[in-house]
């Protein structure tokens, strides 16, 4: 069939080119393209001759069956005499125009169908008002439907919920997420908080995002971040160890980011949507979040206020409840509170009882000690110088420094209970301490008393003078012996222990911490609670007369105390009683343990000097004379001026031994430091009665000092001088 069919071919032309607007389209019966109007050139911008000979399928989308639609469209015309539809067609430069189109037959009179008219007109611009439109009404619904949620809800985990599934539905994102704007300690990874669009396990598997140049913008507020494919962006893939996003995470291609801004301006998170496709988000999604996010904001502030609010509400809840407790039982914490100062007041009282007693006998214990120096030194003298034949006389002597030696440990346990020993305290594991003391345990108590030891594994060490701790454990297991005039236990335990703020508390001297408790029980006779009360008194005895001498439990209590320790008593009539002494813990797990060793007595090596600087003349008297015997040249000074006078005005000393307390405004200390700047060198060994606090403080030795207490003997002398003598020359 030709166009001259029916009319001239310019005719036919000229009026098919009319229409410039509309594009009318001639076709044979088998869809072959006969006729292009101008219209048609103007729409889909092919020329007539491009057409001519050619089917309609390259205008219809491909993906939807473009020569099935065009087949539809004429079998509709021919059956129902009409055919056609809207939709997208393409153009030649790959553009798309929405299009109605219709599609009618053309008969000739005696030859049936010859063949069909297409007209298509563009309604694009109508197509697009239309679908701007409706999306504006979509989202609209959503942001509404959003809020109606959003001011309703109280609950943060849903308000975040809500909001990033309302993002994800708005711009027709794959998933989205909202991630709360916390760091770590690092500073890098943020908080995830919620998912919309995937399952949890998408995202779960990965650790949480860094800190990266991507995330930062949205984190500190800057902005918007919209990608038409993050993955080309110059920010994207920057941070190691990973090249980007890591192996087996959902796929990004679009990306949007915005920040969650609070009405104080804090950043306090960023919402974040993605598409495995490119170019999915428009100008369009951006609006849309930024209301979105806005809508969040006030949220989650009204959230956190409401939170706040209902927190304060809580507490005040409470306190109207305490109010209410405290009305109820007010009359019972008024007495119960006199209870406690009474108690306090007691104790203070006792507190102070045993310190003034304290003081009395440390005083009475120093000048003792001076007259115990004199009478055991002339009598070591004495029994060194009588003839062997002179029998009644050197028995008598012996019995005197027994005599003296009773008083000088009756003098020790008043510097204890005093506190004014000076103790010389080492890193000890009382396990191993107690497991030596075993055997004099058994030979003080006698075969008719049980002994049990139970020493605690993983027992922490402690720091204290093991020769005294060994004396307090004897004290106490004597004192349970007495209670148990017919025989009974003894059992002696080991334990960790921590005294905490309540303990504390009841026992002010208590310092909260960590102990190494050491506990020593018997099933004696017991005491009753004013017994207790006294039972750390000096001289205090419940026994008869002469059995004790009631100093004891004070060294005890004086021992622990100057160790920064606690001893407490629990006891019933009847039943026995427990001693515990809780000693600090030594954090530091070293233990250096000293072996003694069996020496003679050494004496002088030759030319060796010593100054002696003592107040008191009869221990002048006796040390000088037990120096010379031992073959030491001997300076002799009564107090500090004089003995730096002799230090200017002779030979180099090798030693000075002084007196801890001096007469004259100069201590045994001031005298050694001003000696070392004449003589650098010159060593030092101290000697006290108790020792003030002028190389002891807190109950501890000075570090590098040598202190021979006194009562000493001619062996106790001789031994610690040359001890001190013979250690390698180190400027002090």
């Amino acid at each position: 069939m030709t166009s001259s069919t029916y009319l001239p071919a310019d005719r036919l032309q000229q009026i098919l080119d009319s229409a410039v607007d509309t594009g009318i389209i001639i076709l044979d019966p088998n869809g072959i393209v006969v006729g292009w109007s101008k219209g048609a050139s103007n729409l889909l911008l092919w020329a007539e001759e491009e057409m001519l000979g050619k089917t309609l399928d390259e205008i219809f989308p491909a993906q939807q069956g473009a020569a099935s639609l065009l087949a539809n469209e004429l079998a509709d015309a021919r059956r129902k005499g009409k055919g056609g539809g809207e939709g997208w067609r393409f153009r030649k430069d790959g553009s798309k125009i929405w299009v109605v189109g219709e599609t009618t037959p053309l008969f000739a009179d005696g030859q049936g169908l010859v063949g069909f008219v297409k007209i298509l007109r563009d309604r694009t611009t109508q197509r697009r008002t239309e679908t701007a439109l409706r999306e504006r009404t979509r989202a609209l619904e959503v942001l509404n439907r959003a809020g109606a949620v959003l001011a309703r809800e109280n609950d943060l985990e849903k308000v975040v919920q809500v909001v990033t599934g309302a993002g994800v539905e708005l711009i027709g994102a794959q998933f989205g997420a909202f991630f709360y704007n916390v760091v770590n300690s690092t500073g890098e990874s943020y908080m995830l908080y919620s998912l919309a669009g995937v399952p949890p396990e998408a995202f779960s598997i990965f650790p949480m995002p860094r800190n990266t140049a991507v995330f930062a913008a949205t984190f500190s507020g800057q902005g918007i971040v919209r990608s038409a494919d993050i993955t080309l962006d110059p920010r994207y893939g920057k941070n190691a160890p990973y090249a980007g996003m890591p192996e087996g995470h959902l796929p990004v291609r679009s990306y949007l980011a915005v920040p969650v801004v609070s009405r104080t301006g804090e950043v306090i998170g960023g919402l974040f949507f993605g598409h495995s496709d490119p170019d999915v988000f428009s100008e369009e999604s951006e609006q849309g979040l930024t209301g979105l996010a806005g809508e969040a904001a006030v949220a989650i502030d009204n959230v956190r206020l409401f939170e706040a609010a209902q927190r304060e509400l809580q507490e005040r809840r409470r306190a109207e409840e305490a109010l209410k407790e405290l009305n109820a039982h007010l009359e019972d914490l008024v007495k119960q509170k006199t209870d406690e100062l009474l108690r306090n007041a007691d104790a203070l009282r006792q507190a102070q009882k045993m310190e003034a007693v304290g003081q009395l006998t440390g005083g009475v214990a120093h000048d003792f000690n001076n007259l115990l120096q004199i009478i055991v030194g002339n009598l070591e003298t004495l029994l060194r110088n009588l003839p062997s034949d002179a029998g009644r006389l050197r028995r008598a002597a012996s019995q005197a420094m027994k005599g003296a030696d009773r008083a000088a440990a009756l003098t020790q346990r008043l510097l204890a209970f005093a506190r004014r020993q000076p103790l010389n305290p080492i890193p000890l594991d009382a396990n191993s301490l107690i497991r030596g003391m075993s055997e004099l345990l058994y030979r003080t108590l006698g075969e008719i008393y049980q002994i049990e030891i139970v020493l605690a594994g993983g027992l922490w060490k402690t720091e204290a003078d093991p020769n005294e701790l060994e004396s307090a454990l004897l004290n106490l297991a004597i004192n349970a012996r007495d209670a148990m005039a017919e025989g009974g236990k003894l059992t002696i335990e080991t334990f960790n222990a921590h005294l905490d703020e309540a303990y504390s508390a009841n026992h002010a001297e208590v310092i909260p911490g960590q102990y190494v408790a050491i506990s020593v029980s018997d099933t004696g006779s017991g005491m009753d609670a004013e017994t207790i009360s006294r039972a750390f008194e000096p001289f205090f005895t419940t026994k008869e007369q002469g059995k004790g001498t009631g100093l004891g439990l004070s060294q005890v209590y004086g021992f622990v105390k100057q160790s920064k320790g606690h001893v407490n008593i629990y006891s019933e009539l009847v039943e026995g009683t427990t001693v515990k002494i809780y000693l600090p813990r030594l954090l530091s797990e070293v233990i250096d343990e000293e072996i003694p060793e069996d020496l003679p007595m050494p004496e002088a090596a030759v030319g060796e000097i010593i100054l002696v600087v003592e107040d008191d003349p009869d221990v002048l008297l006796y040390s000088a004379e037990s120096l010379k015997e031992l073959g030491y040249r001997v300076l002799e000074a009564k107090d500090g001026p004089s003995a730096l006078h002799l230090l200017k005005d002779n030979l180099p000393v090798d030693l000075v031994f002084t007196d801890v307390v001096l007469p004259g405004g100069m201590s045994g200390a001031d005298v050694v430091a001003k000696a070392r700047e004449v003589q650098p060198f010159v060593k030092a060994l101290f000697t006290t009665g108790y020792s003030r606090n002028a190389i002891v403080h807190h109950g501890r030795l000075d570090k590098g000092v040598d202190l021979l207490q006194k009562p000493f003997s001619l062996g106790d002398l001789a031994i610690r001088v040359r001890d001190v003598l013979d250690r390698k020359n180190q400027k002090k």
